[in-house]
C-alpha cells in the first residue's frame, strides 16, 4: 500500500466525524447510473408478442458486436459500488448521533421496501382484476415485465440487511474480503458451467453484488490513491473482462440476451471485472466532471435527478407500460417492431419522449412522497454550505 493510501482514513474504521454535506460526485454517479437504466428500458426495449403474452428483448441479440456497448452501459455494478459508500457514510453519521446498527438497518430497509412493495402489490392486484374482468390470459406476463426491475431493489435490500455482516468483514479482513468474494464467484461459475448446477448461481447474488457493494467501502482510499492507481484499476478490470469473455466461457453481453447464458441473472465473475473497470473509469473522469459540477446548471440538474431518483426508478416502467398501452389501443400491437430496422434506429433519439410524458403524471400522483426534499437554506444555483466533495475528493486535482 502506498504512503498516500496509508495516510487516507480507513473506510469502515472506528467512526469519525461524517463528511460535511453530500459528495456531489457520488450524487452524479448515482444520477448517471439511474438515467442509463431508465433510458435503456425506454429506448432499447423491444416487445415481442407471443401466444402467452409480451416478451421483452433488446437490439443486442440482433446486431453484431453491439454487446460491447454493454461494457459501458451496464451500470448496475457502479450503482452497487456507490451504494456501498453511501451506506458507510450514512452509518457513520447515524453512529455519531448514537444510533444502533440494528435500528439504522431497519430504518433504511423500511425506506426502500415500503414503496417497492406498494408498487408490486398494486400491479399484482391490478393484473388479477383486469385478468378476471376482461379474461386477459397475457396480463400476467405484462405485469411481470413492468415489475421486473424490482429485482434490483430485492438484491439491494438484501445487502442492506446484511450490512452488519459486511461491516464486520470489512473491519476484520479489510481488502482480503474482496479476494474471498471474487474467488467464491469464480468457484461458483466453474461448478455451474461444468456440472450444470445452476441453483448455485444464487450464491453469486450475494458474493458478486456483495463485492460491488463492499468495494464502495474503499471509495475514500481509491479517491486518495495516485492517478496511476486509477489507470491500474481501469486496465485490470478491462483486461480481466476481455479475458473472461474471449475465453468462450462467458457471453460478451453484460445484459441478458434471450437464448444466451446471462452474466447478470445470476451475476458471474465478469461483473467483478466490470466493477473494477468502472471504479477506475469513475476516478479517471472525476476531475473533468467535478469541474462541471461547480457550474450552476450542472449542479441543479444533479440535485434534481437525485431528488427524484426513487420515484423515477420505481415508476419508469409503469409510465412505459401506459405509453405502450395507449399506442396499442390506437394501432394495435402490430405496430411494435420485432427487430431493429433502420427506421427503428433513426427513431431512438426520440423514443424516450412518450414514456417520459406518461411517467411524469404517475410520479406526480403517486410518487411525490418519495421525492427527497431540497437542501434547506440553499439559494438557487449555489452550492449548499459544506458541500465540498466529501472524503478528500477536493484533493483529486493534486494527484
Amino acid at each position: 500500500m502506498s504512503d498516500e493510501q496509508q495516510a487516507a482514513p480507513a473506510a469502515g474504521a472506528a467512526p469519525g466525524a461524517p463528511a460535511a454535506g453530500r459528495d456531489r460526485y457520488i450524487d452524479f454517479l448515482r444520477a448517471f447510473s439511474l438515467l442509463v437504466v431508465v433510458a435503456w428500458h425506454w429506448v432499447f426495449t423491444i416487445v415481442i408478442w407471443k401466444d402467452d403474452g409480451p416478451h421483452a428483448t433488446s437490439p443486442i441479440g440482433f446486431t453484431t458486436g453491439l454487446w460491447a456497448a454493454t461494457w459501458l452501459l451496464q451500470v448496475m455494478p457502479l450503482f452497487f459500488y456507490v451504494g456501498g459508500y453511501s451506506h458507510l457514510v450514512a452509518w457513520r453519521a447515524a453512529q455519531a448521533k448514537g444510533q444502533h446498527l440494528g435500528g439504522f438497518v431497519l430504518k433504511r430497509l423500511r425506506r426502500l421496501a415500503v414503496p417497492a412493495l406498494a408498487l408490486l402489490l398494486t400491479w399484482v392486484a391490478l393484473g388479477i382484476t383486469l385478468g378476471a374482468i376482461f379474461d386477459l390470459n397475457w396480463i400476467g406476463r405484462a405485469v411481470l415485465l413492468v415489475v421486473s426491475p424490482l429485482w434490483f431493489m430485492a438484491v439491494y435490500l438484501g445487502l442492506i440487511a446484511l450490512l452488519p455482516l459486511y461491516l464486520w468483514l470489512h473491519r476484520r479482513f479489510d481488502s482480503i474480503v474482496l479476494v474471498f468474494f471474487a474467488a467464491t464467484a469464480g468457484a461458483v461459475d466453474i461448478l455451474r458451467f461444468r456440472y450444470d448446477l445452476e441453483w448455485l448461481g444464487l450464491v453469486n447474488m450475494l458474493t458478486v453484488w456483495g463485492l460491488c457493494h463492499q468495494l464502495g467501502f474503499f471509495y475514500e482510499r481509491i479517491v486518495h490513491a495516485t492517478r496511476r492507481t486509477d489507470w491500474t484499476l481501469l486496465w485490470a478490470g478491462l483486461a480481466g473482462l476481455a479475458g473472461l469473455v474471449f475465453s468462450g466461457l462467458y457471453p460478451g453481453s453484460m445484459v441478458g440476451v434471450p437464448g444466451e447464458r446471462s452474466n447478470m441473472a445470476p451475476p458471474t465473475l465478469c461483473i467483478v471485472a466490470l466493477v473494477v473497470f468502472q471504479a477506475g473509469m469513475a476516478e479517471i473522469l472525476r476531475p473533468r466532471i467535478e469541474a462541471r459540477l461547480d457550474r450552476p446548471r450542472w449542479m441543479r440538474m444533479n440535485e434534481t435527478i437525485n431528488r427524484f431518483s426513487m420515484p423515477l426508478f420505481l415508476f419508469h416502467t409503469t409510465g412505459m407500460a401506459l405509453q405502450r398501452a395507449a399506442r396499442y389501443a390506437l394501432a394495435g400491437n402490430k405496430n411494435e417492431a420485432r427487430e431493429p430496422t433502420l427506421w427503428w434506429w433513426l427513431n431512438r433519439p426520440f423514443a424516450f419522449v412518450g414514456p417520459l410524458l406518461f411517467t411524469l403524471p404517475v410520479i406526480y400522483l403517486f410518487g411525490r412522497k418519495w421525492v427527497r426534499k431540497p437542501r434547506g437554506g440553499q439559494a438557487k444555483g449555489t452550492p449548499a454550505a459544506g458541500t465540498a466533495p466529501a472524503s478528500g475528493a477536493a484533493t483529486v486535482a493534486d494527484r
